[in-house]
């Protein structure tokens, strides 16, 4: 039997700490793509660069000859959040962090890119896409619109994400949804202003605003079925600067998130209708920006099980959670799983890993040998015979 030369964990320790030490926001991550891509060509892999700015593509095709080919996807920007961590790799862009793992996610991928490199020896090809923007900014609908299907047509991609809650050694596929669709909305109150002495010679913006905060969650809680979950939450509002004045204006701002796709369209319409019937009632107008963001992400069943198949083989099948609830957030790689089946996976950080996206996260070094062996593994699974999941 072959043996495999996996990077050492001190090469994977010093991608990591580099790539959190100077963290790069959507579309800027310039620095990222760069070492990237030099990494990538250092160990002979053939790499395409630019696809949504700072996307990076790189080919690897087996020795084994022909056979399908699948991508292998990882996100590589960072987060508008001041680090609070006292270690050596702390970020050194002020304002600037990797809050969410994006750095492991990159550097698991390089591991396997270097390990599957020095030995490729499966059928068909492996495209390794580290993409931009995945938070808030939709990089992987820009890599689409780019062109990345149709540069690198493949039968499958897939993608995963650490997991903080979960024990590091563990992990979650499920055969269906794993993260919410995800809508944004930014709201504008219009009335009149007065002092707040005198309400009455004015059109109170603040009264109306304040009954929309409490009465649109009960658009969830009143009127979805109980077993389709869906949140709606106002994140934001804006108004006022002094104490003795209504002001002209309010601004809400928030988020819609749920999994079927015609409960989306019901939400969003009866969000409309309820703004429309408040701003009546006060006497306002009303500007609504309703913005269609993520999709839902949802795995291919067939995908989803040969994936949980390949974790039950690296960490036993105990370890393999196959229903966890999925997560209310988002992941814009569904843009990706909307256009060629395959599936997403967390893998854990450790149960005492602080949450995502809060200032003091970081992630577990100890995942990231076990994230380029699930890569590997995955790769030889689905490449080694050349037969792929079926697509349903």
């Amino acid at each position: 039997m072959t043996t495999i030369a996996w990077p050492e964990q001190a090469d994977l320790e010093a991608w990591r700490h580099d790539f959190h030490r100077h963290p790069e926001t959507a579309f800027e991550e310039h620095r990222t793509s760069a070492r990237v891509a030099e990494l990538l060509r250092s160990w002979g892999l053939e790499v395409h660069e630019g696809l949504a700015g700072t996307g990076i593509v790189a080919v690897l095709r087996g020795q084994r000859g022909e056979g399908p080919a699948i991508g292998l996807r990882a996100d590589m920007d960072a987060l508008h959040v001041t680090e609070m961590n006292d270690v050596a790799h702390a970020s050194a862009n002020p304002g600037r962090m990797h809050a969410c793992g994006h750095d492991g996610h990159t550097t698991m991928l390089l591991g396997a890119a270097r390990t599957l490199a020095a030995q490729p020896d499966f059928s068909g090809t492996v495209y390794f896409i580290f993409q931009p923007a995945e938070e808030n900014e939709g990089g992987a609908r820009v890599m689409i619109e780019d062109g990345l299907f149709e540069r690198f047509p493949m039968q499958a991609v897939y993608s995963m994400h650490n997991w903080p809650g979960l024990p590091v050694g563990a992990a979650a596929v499920n055969a269906g949804p794993m993260m919410a669709a995800f809508d944004i909305f930014s709201l504008t109150l219009s009335g009149q202003g007065c002092h707040a002495a005198m309400p009455h010679l004015g059109k109170d913006t603040l009264l109306a605003a304040c009954h929309l905060v409490t009465q649109l969650p009960a658009l969830i809680s009143r009127e979805q079925p109980v077993h389709k979950p869906a949140v709606l939450s106002v994140t934001s509002f804006n108004a006022g600067d002094t104490f003795n004045v209504v002001p002209e204006q309010v601004k809400l701002r928030g988020t819609v998130r749920c999994f079927d796709m015609e409960q989306r369209a019901r939400i969003e319409q009866r969000l409309r209708d309820v703004i429309a019937a408040t701003a009546t009632l006060h006497g306002l107008t009303a500007e609504l920006d309703y913005i269609v963001n993520y999709p839902a992400t949802i795995n291919a069943p067939a995908h989803a099980e040969a994936c949980a198949g390949v974790l039950a083989e690296l960490l036993g099948e105990d370890k393999v959670h196959r229903n966890l609830p999925p997560s209310m957030g988002s992941e814009d790689f569904a843009f990706m799983s909307q256009r060629c089946p395959g599936a997403y996976i967390w893998m854990g950080n450790g149960e005492n890993s602080a949450s995502l996206h809060n200032p003091k996260y970081d992630f577990n070094d100890a995942l990231l040998p076990l994230g380029v062996r699930y890569w590997v593994s995955l790769v030889t699974a689905l490449l080694r015979d050349g037969k792929l999941p079926s697509a349903e």
